[in-house]
């Protein structure tokens, strides 16, 4: 799990994959409150699972990786 925990709060720090997987996305670095509240709002994302997994983030990351 070395460098997952860099990329949440420090107050994840010491969980496991679940319990980060099934934390709320503001849970990660840089994501406020707000930011989550529009993910939310726009996608029905609720957790970092829910971020990592949705078909539109993941369609963008394939378009990123092929324009490389």
């Amino acid at each position: 799990m070395a460098g997952i925990e860099d990329h949440f709060d420090k107050a994840y720090h010491g969980k496991s994959v679940d319990e980060l997987a099934a934390s709320p996305v503001d849970a990660l670095k840089g994501v406020t409150e707000a930011d989550g509240e529009h993910l939310k709002a726009a996608f029905g994302i609720k957790t970092v699972k829910d971020l990592g997994t949705n078909k539109f983030f993941l369609w963008a990351q394939d378009v990123a990786k092929q324009a490389k």
